[in-house]
């Protein structure tokens, strides 16, 4: 039976809003956390000759970042900083008595610099050295939206078009092809149908579904949660079941947990019989990824695991172990790495055996597929040891006759999708549909962004056939991308760092209206400020570079001869 594991990497623009503790600090965290760390496994795998075929996927704001000469300085400077700390920690650790934790400093300071030299091998190119991978036949790297924008909330079907159209763009820019699969930003899917997701959202007739527009914009599959093709109830974040509220307010569809109708172990074909071909959706199976993802039933809660939560300041050394469920942070145990990669491997071991099970309870099923799909950033940052887990796994695998790691375009290939489904709209968020993005909380977001959708839209068309106002209409367009982003939402709806993600939500709205004023205006003065405005923005938020294509594709393919 194939094996689809599929993680899909993301975080916000960061680069040139500060750096600690969200700004450059928190996508240098990621990648010492997590993609070095994967890098490294791949790497590792590929020279044993141990097929890894992972489906990984960088949202193009996040590729943009690791590509970008900037993310490259700072990363350099973040590991000085943590090399620092490691050298001061001696001195301070024998002043509080605790000088038996010295081992793990060296342990830390080992581990830096051996990912400063991987950063160094692969000349401070990230994408490069995933694209390397991929180019060698290693795994696939999927798609995803511009900015991670929540496509289904959106008001103009101009503005998904132009989410999806950077994305596809993008992704061939930095990593020379057009990807097949896309990870719709929080897997939020909606049907087509009628748009009302809350009462003061701009009146609507029928929208067209996601699907379509993955189709049309050359997708061939994307990923749900169980819930919505009623092959199991949704997890909530992390496998938290507290997170699921069945009382809780649905706002743009979504649906209380249903018993299982469907198997997840198929890829169903998501027909529309409108002009594009159709697409393919994967189900994320609840046994495997709850096994992984959940911090309650699953093995990131190991008590020999690294605890998270627990650092050492200056430098944000963490020296302790999870040590047990209840167990405070102030009696927290010595972490053991050599005990923690035992534990690792068993575990690596173990989810082989439960994939070996769920093969066999589906034979003599051919066409039958598990995906595991969970964010990148799970696998080194907010689990450690994630990675040794997922490199152990691949080899745990090697050689077994029942289980076989594919990735989703080798399994299409190899079995199309034949059943047809029709789904309701939702998400993999907490209560499985949009309330996490949309709620009493977050409403006033999404009424200043509605407006503002309308106006850019409305501005767009003349301002393409201007040559004077094009500078203004790019980075118009580049800043409303980023007030889309779905980050900001979810920071505020959990409450932390709200006032960060309110501040980089009114910044980007703020400066995309300033923009659009200048085209909505149109005089030489207007545009003439504009061009100076945006210049500048230009500066702070470097990326797309090539952006107007899109925004002439959005608004239809009649209007890209302007450009010509």
């Amino acid at each position: 039976m194939d094996f689809v594991f599929t993680l899909h990497s993301h975080l916000p623009y960061v680069l040139n809003h500060g750096r600690w503790p969200h700004g450059s600090d928190w996508i240098c965290e990621a990648a010492v956390d997590t993609y070095l760390p994967l890098l490294e496994a791949f790497r590792r795998l590929d020279a044993e000759a141990v097929p890894a075929r992972v489906t990984i996927g960088f949202t193009p704001v996040l590729a943009n970042q690791l590509a970008n000469p900037l993310f490259a300085r700072e990363l350099e400077s973040f590991l000085a900083q943590r090399l620092a700390a490691c050298a001061a920690a001696p001195a301070s650790l024998a002043a509080t008595g605790e000088s038996h934790l010295l081992p793990l400093v060296e342990y830390w300071r080992a581990r830096l610099l051996r990912l400063r030299r991987l950063f160094e091998e692969v000349e401070g190119d990230l994408v490069g050295g995933f694209r390397e991978l991929e180019a060698a036949g290693r795994l696939e790297i999927i798609g995803s939206a511009a900015t991670h924008g929540f496509l289904p909330l959106l008001a103009r079907d101009e503005s998904i078009r132009l989410q999806l159209a950077v994305g596809m763009a993008e992704h061939r820019r930095l990593f020379g092809r057009a990807p097949a699969g896309c990870w719709l930003p929080e897997c939020a899917y909606r049907p087509r149908g009628p748009w009302a997701p809350w009462p003061t959202a701009p009146r609507s007739g029928v929208r067209r579904g996601i699907e379509e527009h993955l189709a049309d914009a050359g997708f061939r599959f994307f990923f749900v949660d169980a819930h919505l093709a009623a092959a199991g109830r949704a997890l909530g974040l992390s496998g938290d079941p507290a997170a699921l509220d069945p009382e809780a307010h649905r706002p743009g569809g979504g649906s209380p947990a249903e018993p299982v109708r469907r198997s997840p172990y198929l890829a169903y074909r998501v027909a529309h019989g409108r002009g594009a071909g159709d697409v393919t959706a994967y189900v994320r199976d609840p046994r495997a990824s709850m096994q992984v993802w959940s911090r309650f039933e699953g093995y990131p809660g190991d008590a020999a695991y690294l605890e998270f939560h627990k650092m050492r300041w200056p430098g944000g050394l963490k020296l302790w172990r999870v040590s047990g469920p209840a167990v405070d942070l102030g009696a927290k145990e010595p972490y053991d790495p050599a005990t923690a990669l035992d534990r690792a491997r068993g575990h690596a071991h173990h989810f082989a055996g439960l994939l070996g099970e769920i093969a066999g309870s589906q034979a003599p099923r051919r066409d039958g597929v598990i995906v595991a799909p969970f964010d990148t950033e799970l696998f080194g940052h907010w689990w450690f040891e994630g990675p040794d887990f997922l490199r152990e796994t691949y080899r745990a695998l090697h050689g077994r006759s029942d289980v076989r790691p594919t990735t989703g375009s080798e399994h299409l290939a190899r079995q199309p999708a034949r059943t047809a489904i029709r789904m309701p709209a939702g998400s993999w968020g907490a209560n499985g549909d949009f309330s996490m993005w949309l709620s009493d909380l977050t409403a006033w977001t999404w009424e200043r962004l509605w407006p503002l959708e309308e106006r850019f839209w409305d501005a767009a068309a003349r301002a393409l056939a201007s040559e004077q106002a094009r500078p203004v209409l790019e980075q118009a367009a580049r800043e409303l991308l980023l007030a889309q982003s779905s980050d900001w939402q979810f920071i505020i709806s959990t409450g932390a760092a709200a006032d960060y993600g309110e501040r980089r939500f009114r910044e980007h709205c703020a400066d995309t209206e300033e923009l659009v004023a200048a085209l909505e205006d149109g005089s030489p003065d207007a545009l003439e400020r504009g061009r100076g405005r945006a210049a500048a923005l230009a500066e702070r938020d470097v990326l797309f570079p090539d952006i107007l294509p899109a925004v002439a594709a959005a608004l239809g393919g009649s209007r890209s001869l302007v450009l010509g």
